[in-house]
């Protein structure tokens, strides 16, 4: 059997200032390069304007962005015979910072927004993190935000769609509403839905504590049901995440099994 052909592309990748991630930008971008990648693209947690002082611990500062933007782009041009290398971050859902994430687009060369909704207030002290989700009220909150997030029209796509999973106990009706929900509006929005490689191969832990997990079959069943789009997603945070190119092909080629057309590219960034 003929082995498909498609072009190798992340635009998932983190780097140590998340300060849940290691290695350099520049190992990144040559292990991409090892592996056959044709575009690399950061998106690191994006660092949020706090009004409180609140000082996070798992994205980097707004000191320390001038210097990613820097370090991505000095990469890009130092290989860019070799790969195309793009610069993004990961973002939220917070309406009150979406003139500053829009005025540091324009101003600093921002290529793109990924909506990555990990917590339901924008301090991140008084809410929840969406992955800890374990009662239906709690799952409709994330879609509500989530899918406010994808109606503001500043994200290329929707990332880990069903963090909302990671410790929910069982996919129950409430679980398949909440699925169907958010699959909806993507589809209605044109939005792909990001099938997020580090959360597969996190699900087997997830299913021995007795959760649903993500990356989860039962969500992107219903992805299927509903006709969305997807984007495979790396979410590197190591530089030899990008090496595992055949969990790349496997994650296609059960979607495509599926009936879900899989993008390689983002329109607009090749």
């Amino acid at each position: 059997m003929a082995t498909e052909s498609f072009r190798l592309t992340n635009y998932h990748t983190h780097t140590p200032r998340c300060m849940h991630a290691t290695g350099a930008e520049e190992e990144y971008v040559r292990r991409a390069i090892r592996a056959g990648y044709e575009t690399l693209g950061f998106a690191d947690h994006t660092p949020w304007p706090y009004r409180s002082g609140f000082v996070a611990t798992m994205r980097m500062r707004i000191a320390e962005l001038d210097g990613y933007i820097a370090a991505v782009r000095a990469a890009g041009e130092k290989y860019g015979e070799q790969i195309q290398v793009r610069l993004g971050l990961e973002c939220e859902a917070f309406p009150e910072f979406y003139p500053w994430l829009e005025e540091i687009r324009e101003e600093k060369g921002i290529e793109y927004f990924i909506l990555g909704n990990h917590y339901d207030t924008s301090d991140e002290r008084g809410g929840m993190y969406f992955g800890r989700c374990t009662t239906a009220k709690q799952m409709g909150r994330y879609a509500d935000a989530t899918i406010a997030g994808m109606e503001s029209g500043l994200f290329v796509y929707l990332a880990h769609p069903d963090l909302f999973l990671e410790r929910y106990p069982r996919f129950d009706n409430e679980a398949r509403r909440v699925s169907r929900e958010i699959c909806a509006a993507a589809k209605r929005l044109d939005m792909p839905l990001e099938y997020n490689l580090l959360g597969a191969w996190r699900n087997p832990e997830a299913r021995e504590r007795g959760c649903v997990g993500y990356t989860s079959e039962e969500f992107w069943e219903v992805a299927a049901e509903t006709g969305n789009v997807a984007i495979i997603g790396v979410d590197a945070h190591r530089p030899e995440a990008l090496e595992r190119t055949e969990a790349q092909r496997e994650a296609r080629r059960m979607l495509k099994g599926m009936g879900i057309e899989v993008l390689d590219g983002l329109d607009g960034l090749e």
